[in-house]
C-alpha cells in the first residue's frame, strides 16, 4: 500500500499543481490519478526492488478533455522517486510526444513543486554516426553497401556532408536528425548513420564526440523519458535495456495506448526479399576475398573466415528455388488492389516450399553465425592495442559485418517461420508474399508475422517490466477492454478503469443522421448521396472536417461538388498534414471558411478547437479494408474458433475508429458543434445500434 508519506506528496502534488494553474480539480483526472496510484502502490517489491507476483498494469480510458498527461505524471512520477524507478512515457505520434516533452513535462515540474529531471530518448538511426561520416569525406568507400542496394554513393552529396562536419565542428549542430536545419532525406541519411550491430560502442575511436553516446548519457541522469511506442518496442526486442532503462527497473506510460498492439505487430513481423537477398550475397560472395584481405595478419579472424564463400553460395543456392514457386502464386493475386499480394490460408505454406524453407533456415543461420563470429574477433581487435590490423579498416568492416549479420539474421528468422508453419490454434500467424515490381523485373518479399500481439507483449513487455500504465480515450470496444486485452495480451489482474470526460456533450453537440442519409455499403449510390448532400449540410462560412474511408471516393465527391464549395476545401494529399492545417487556421482566422477533406490520418490526433472545427461529417462506419492479411488472417482464425469475425473483430473496430473520428469535434471544454455521419447502417442494421451505444453522449438527431 501507499505510505501516507506518499499518498500527502501526490495530493500536494496536485493541489499545488491546480492553485498555481487556476485550475479546478477535474473528476476524471482525480478518478485516474487514484487508480495509478493504488496500481503502483499495491506491488511488492523484494529488498533488491525486484518486482514481486502480478497486478502490475493499469489500463485507463480517459476521455477527452480528463488531463491525461497531468494525471499520469503526478501519480507516477512521486512513486517511482521514492522507488528509485525509471518514468519511461510513450506516444504513438510527434505531435503528442513533443507536447509532452516541450509543454506538460516543464509545465507539471514548475507548477506542482516536484523535483525531477526529464529528457527525450531516440534510437541510434536519429543520430549521426560520426566513423561513417568521416570514411565517406576522406573517401573511403565501404567495400559493399551494407544493408539496402537503394543506398547508392553520389557527388552531389559531399556538399551536405561536408556541411554537417563543418556544423559539427563549430557546435553548430548536435548530430541529432531532428535538429538540421532542413530535412535530411533518407537515402543520404542511411549512409552517416548506423544500428547497434554496426556500432563498435565505447571501441569507437569518435566515442568522445559521439552524439548517440552524449545523448544516452542524458538517459542515466533523468528521472523521466520521453520516447515512442517505436523505440520501446526495438528496445525490448533485443531484450530491454539496450537503449532504455531495464523493464525491471522502469515504469512505462503507454499514452496513445490503443496503437500498441499494432505497433508490436511490425515490429515482430518477419520479413524478407527473395530476389534482393540472391544478389546481395552473390555480391558479397565475389567481393569477400578483397574484403578480407585487410586482415591477412590476423590469424583470428582469417580462420574464423574459412569457408565463408561456400557459405555464401549454399545460402544464395538455397534461395534461388524459391522463385519459381513464387511465380506461380501471381496468377492468384489480384492485380487490382494497390499491394499486390497472395496470402496463405491459415497461415500455412505448401510442403515445397516448407522443405526449401527449412533448407534456407539452415543456410541462414550458418551465415549468421559465421558473421557473428567475425565481427566478434574484428570486435576484438578494435580493443587491441597491439592489433595487426589498423583500427580504420576494423571499424569500417566491424559495420559492414554487422550490417550482414542483422540481414542475415533477419532472413533466418523468415524461413524459420515458413519452414514450420503449421498452425497453432492459439497462436495464430499470417504468412503472405508481396510483388514487389521493379520496372522490368520483378522480387518477391515473404512476410510473416503474429496475428496478435498478445504472446509477444506479455513475454517482453507486461512480466518483465516493473510496471505499466496504458491510457488513451479510445481502449474500449463497445463498453468493453476485451479487445484491448485480446489484441494486448494484458494481463488478466490488471487495473482496468473508465474516467469520464469534463465534457457536456448534450449541451455542446450534436449527433446527426440526415433521413436523406443512405446505407454506404453500396459505394456509388453513396458516393453520389454525399455529392447531393455536402452543399446542403455544410456551413461554407465555418471550420469543417469532412473523413472519408476511401482515397477514391473522397477525389470523386470533391470533382463532383459544387464550385462554390470546391473553393474552400482542403483536400488530403494536396500537400503535407500540418501544411493543410495551418492553411486551414489561417482561412478560419481570417474570417473565412475552410473545409479539410481527409482520411484515416485526419480522423484521429488532429487538434482544431473553437472554430476551427464546429462540424466533423463522416462518410460512413469505418470498417477495415477487408484486404490487409493479419486482418484476414485474424478473421479466418475466429472462424475456425467458431467465432462471428464480423461481430467480434470487425464491429469493435469500426466502433473505435468512429469514437476517434468523433472525438475530432470538442477539444476543450467550451467547444460546441455538430458530427454528422452519412451511413443509415447506424440506424437500420443491428450492429448500427451498438456502434451508435459507443459514441459520446450527443445529443442525438436521427433520421431529421
Amino acid at each position: 500500500m501507499l505510505s501516507d508519506e506518499l499518498k500527502l506528496c501526490i495530493q500536494q502534488g496536485y493541489s499545488t499543481y491546480l492553485k498555481a494553474k487556476g485550475h479546478k480539480p477535474r473528476y476524471g483526472q482525480k478518478l485516474m490519478i487514484a487508480a495509478i496510484a493504488r496500481t503502483l502502490g499495491n506491488i511488492n517489491s523484494d529488498d533488491a526492488g525486484e518486482r514481486q507476483g502480478t497486478g502490475h498494469v493499469c489500463v485507463v480510458e480517459a476521455g477527452t478533455g480528463t488531463g491525461k498527461t497531468v494525471a499520469y505524471l503526478l501519480s507516477a512520477i512521486p512513486v517511482a522517486r521514492m522507488l528509485d524507478k525509471k518514468v519511461v512515457i510513450s506516444t504513438a505520434t510527434i505531435a503528442l510526444q513533443e507536447q509532452i516533452m516541450f509543454k506538460d513535462l516543464p509545465d507539471v515540474r514548475k507548477h506542482s513543486q516536484l523535483a525531477f529531471d526529464y529528457t527525450l530518448a531516440k534510437g541510434r538511426g536519429r543520430y549521426l554516426c560520426l566513423s561513417k561520416l568521416d570514411r565517406l569525406l576522406a573517401e573511403e568507400e565501404d567495400p559493399f553497401l551494407p544493408l539496402y542496394e537503394e543506398v547508392i554513393a553520389s557527388d552531389a552529396d559531399t556538399p551536405l556532408y561536408t556541411d554537417m562536419i563543418q556544423k559539427l565542428a563549430g557546435n553548430q549542430w548536435d548530430g541529432d536528425r531532428d535538429s538540421w536545419k532542413e530535412e535530411i532525406p533518407q537515402q543520404q541519411w542511411a549512409r552517416v548513420t548506423t544500428d547497434h550491430r554496426q556500432c563498435t560502442g565505447r571501441s569507437c575511436s569518435h566515442v568522445r564526440n559521439c552524439a548517440f553516446f552524449k545523448a544516452r548519457e542524458s538517459l542515466d541522469e533523468a528521472h523521466v523519458i520521453v520516447a515512442n511506442h517505436d523505440l520501446v518496442l526495438a528496445d525490448l526486442a533485443l531484450g530491454g535495456g539496450a537503449i532504455l532503462p531495464k523493464p525491471s527497473e522502469t515504469i512505462y506510460i503507454f499514452d496513445e495506448g490503443h496503437h500498441l498492439p499494432d505497433k508490436a505487430l511490425s515490429h515482430f513481423a518477419a520479413h524478407a526479399r527473395i530476389v534482393a537477398t540472391s544478389r546481395w550475397l552473390g555480391q558479397t560472395e565475389g567481393q569477400w576475398a578483397s574484403f578480407i584481405e585487410p586482415f591477412a595478419a590476423a590469424v583470428s579472424v582469417v580462420a574464423r573466415a574459412q569457408g565463408m564463400e561456400q557459405i555464401l553460395k549454399g545460402a544464395r543456392q538455397a534461395i534461388d528455388l524459391l522463385p519459381p514457386l513464387l511465380k506461380a502464386l501471381i496468377p492468384l493475386m489480384d492485380a487490382n488492389q494497390p499491394v499486390v499480394r497472395y496470402r496463405f490460408e491459415q497461415g500455412e505454406v505448401s510442403a515445397d516450399m516448407s522443405e526449401i524453407a527449412l533448407e534456407a533456415y539452415r543456410r541462414f543461420t550458418d551465415l549468421a553465425l559465421a558473421l557473428e563470429k567475425i565481427a566478434d574477433e574484428v570486435g576484438r581487435l578494435l580493443e587491441d592495442e597491439h592489433s595487426p590490423v589498423e583500427k580504420n579498416s576494423c571499424e569500417a568492416a566491424f559495420g559492414v559485418l554487422g550490417a550482414w549479420w542483422s540481414r542475415a539474421e533477419a532472413a533466418q528468422k523468415l524461413f524459420d517461420s515458413f519452414a514450420h508453419s503449421t498452425a497453432d490454434p492459439k497462436w495464430p500467424m499470417a504468412r503472405w508474399v508481396t510483388l514487389v515490381d521493379q520496372g522490368e523485373a520483378v522480387d518477391f518479399e515473404l512476410v510473416s508475422s503474429p496475428v496478435l500481439a498478445s504472446h509477444t507483449l506479455t513475454e517482453r513487455l507486461w512480466e518483465p517490466c516493473y510496471s505499466a500504465i496504458a491510457t488513451s480515450a479510445t481502449l474500449t470496444a463497445l463498453g468493453s477492454f476485451d479487445r484491448f486485452s485480446m489484441r494486448g495480451g494484458v494481463p488478466s489482474d490488471a487495473t482496468f478503469e473508465i474516467v469520464p470526460s469534463p465534457f457536456d456533450y448534450p449541451n455542446h453537440a450534436v449527433l446527426r443522421i440526415p433521413k436523406e442519409a443512405v446505407e454506404a455499403q453500396n459505394a456509388a449510390l453513396h458516393t453520389q448521396n454525399m455529392i447531393e448532400l455536402l452543399p446542403k449540410i455544410l456551413d461554407l462560412k465555418q471550420g469543417s472536417l469532412v473523413l472519408f474511408s476511401s482515397r477514391r471516393q473522397m477525389l470523386q465527391v470533391y470533382e463532383a461538388v459544387p464550385q462554390a464549395l470546391q473553393k474552400v476545401i482542403l483536400m488530403q494529399g494536396a500537400a503535407s498534414k500540418q501544411a493543410l492545417l495551418t492553411d486551414h487556421r489561417a482561412a478560419i482566422d481570417a474570417g473565412q471558411g475552410s473545409v479539410l477533406f481527409g482520411l484515416a490520418s485526419f480522423a484521429e490526433g488532429v487538434d482544431l478547437p473553437g472554430g476551427y472545427c464546429e462540424h466533423v461529417v463522416i462518410a460512413k462506419i469505418p470498417f477495415a479494408v477487408p484486404d490487409d492479411p493479419i486482418e484476414a488472417a485474424m478473421a479466418e482464425w475466429i472462424g475456425q474458433q467458431g467465432g462471428n469475425a464480423f461481430m467480434q473483430m470487425s464491429v469493435p473496430d469500426a466502433a473505435v475508429k468512429l469514437v476517434q473520428a468523433c472525438g475530432r469535434l470538442l477539444r476543450t471544454e467550451s467547444d460546441t458543434g455538430v458530427v454528422t455521419i452519412l451511413d443509415k447502417r447506424l440506424l437500420t442494421k443491428r450492429y448500427g445500434q451498438a456502434i451508435l451505444e459507443a459514441l459520446p453522449p450527443f445529443k442525438r438527431e436521427l433520421n431529421v
